[in-house]
């Protein structure tokens, strides 16, 4: 097949989204199709004048017979064109309605909503990262359940994480430092857990830089300088240092279409301490972590209480982690299921 692939730039954005995204290219790629990536300028994914009037000119220049995919993060831009995408078939793919991040303002979730309710029917397949939001596409946005396809992320081969060897817990959480990652949340748990032996290490690209501002505000309130490590973005093949010294991954998300860190943490065998936010729970087995309802620091803080204090519990949790992570979907096959999708889109 010819695929335009399109994307909000840069591609190159590190974020379980945007790696999904490229491992799907390289997985077409590799097994022959002709797949050429539109980076979409402006801003995503509430539009500025640069993102909609750049979408009538990108449309206009992909050939009749190429099949378009466009990520979700840039389907609002294409509000105003919703039949032209209809005639041509386009899928999207769609990693989480834009219009359920957390922490926007409420004018700006109606925009949203408005535009991908519009939208979604309209696409002749909807590609999701899972069954949850599946569920979601068809319940809050009226997409007809035979146009949705589920297509897992994967995860790779990777070496058991050895732990911090103590003493004390080594916590680690991994996501953009947004509000719908729920650091803040993660942050107010622990504070209240201070007769423990523990520090956190939050991995994250600072997209929101009044948010990250707070966070760092945030930790001097608590008084949690000394415990907590703000590392910054790191690239995906640069992980490996924090996986590996690992005792406890935790995220207390607001939202997640799938959970491709949470996959990431089982891969390695680390226990979690998540909240269910989306389909994230759907990801861990109880058995490999502890799971609380979102935005709750008190049933967080009594499930990271034991978890950290209780190393025989922890132990378990990553042997079951450990045996959950090897079950899980590889990259190696989910171009093909992905490309799959893309030809029932008629």
């Amino acid at each position: 097949m010819d695929i335009a692939f399109l994307v909000p730039a840069p591609f190159t954005t590190i974020s379980g989204g945007y790696l999904y995204d490229r491992r799907i290219v390289e997985g077409l790629r590799a097994q022959g199709h002709r797949v050429e990536v539109v980076e979409l300028h402006g801003r995503h994914p509430l539009p500025d004048d640069l993102a909609t009037a750049e979408t009538a000119a990108v449309l206009g220049r992909i050939p009749d017979a190429t099949r378009i995919v466009i990520d979700g993060l840039g389907l609002p831009a294409f509000a105003p064109l919703a039949e032209d995408l209809a005639r041509r078939h386009a899928v999207g793919l769609i990693h989480h309605p834009t219009s359920l991040e957390h922490g926007l303002p409420e004018p700006a979730l109606q925009a949203l909503r408005a535009a991908e309710t519009a939208l979604f029917p309209r696409l002749a397949r909807c590609i999701v990262p899972s069954t949850e939001t599946a569920k979601d596409l068809a319940t809050r946005f009226g997409v007809a359940a035979d146009r949705i396809g589920v297509v897992e992320p994967g995860t790779d081969p990777a070496p058991r994480s050895k732990g911090s060897g103590g003493p004390g817990c080594a916590i680690l959480s991994i996501g953009l430092l947004v509000p719908r990652k729920g650091h803040d949340v993660l942050l107010r748990t622990l504070g209240r857990l201070t007769d423990l032996d523990w520090t956190l290490t939050i991995v994250g690209g600072a997209h929101d830089r009044v948010y990250a501002d707070g966070l760092v505000a945030l930790v001097e309130e608590l008084g949690l300088q000394r415990r907590v490590t703000f590392a910054g973005e790191v690239p995906p093949d640069g992980l490996e240092p924090f996986w590996e010294t690992a005792d406890l991954f935790a995220l207390a998300t607001w939202h997640e279409g799938y959970g491709m860190v949470a996959a990431e943490a089982l891969a390695r065998g680390v226990p979690l301490a998540i909240t269910a936010g989306g389909a994230i729970a759907q990801v861990v087995p109880m058995e490999a972590g502890v799971i609380s309802p979102p935005g709750d620091t008190v049933s967080l803080g009594k499930a990271m209480r034991r978890a950290i204090f209780d190393t025989d519990l922890r132990a378990e949790m990553a042997e079951a982690a450990w045996q959950a992570g090897q079950k899980l979907p590889r990259w190696d096959d989910r171009a093909t299921a992905f490309a799959a999708e893309i030809g029932k889109a008629v």
